[in-house]
């Protein structure tokens, strides 16, 4: 199951990502996104664990939780193709 996990602190990187979900099972994967011209994070990442009854807990265990002063926004991701797209003014 791939997980988005948004409001994360931005000192927050993918090792700290994993071990916030690895109470909840196995993870296979964690990433934190980050700006690709300045390195930052950016906000939010993605979890895959490999169990989707642990992913479930994850979600429910961890949405709306308060961690380093803002409230995680946890949901399972949805992929590219399903995400509204975002309409851009024109380019000067």
């Amino acid at each position: 199951m791939n997980i988005y996990v948004g409001n994360l602190p931005y000192s927050f990187g993918d090792p700290e990502l994993k071990q916030m979900f690895e109470e909840f099972g196995e993870v296979s994967s964690a990433s934190v996104v980050k700006d690709k011209f300045t390195g930052r994070s950016r906000g939010f990442g993605f979890v895959e664990m490999s169990d989707n009854d642990a992913g479930n807990r994850a979600i429910e265990n961890s949405n709306g939780r308060n961690f380093g002063g803002r409230n995680l926004v946890v949901n399972e991701a949805r992929p590219k193709e399903d995400r509204p797209r975002q309409e851009r003014g024109p380019r000067h």
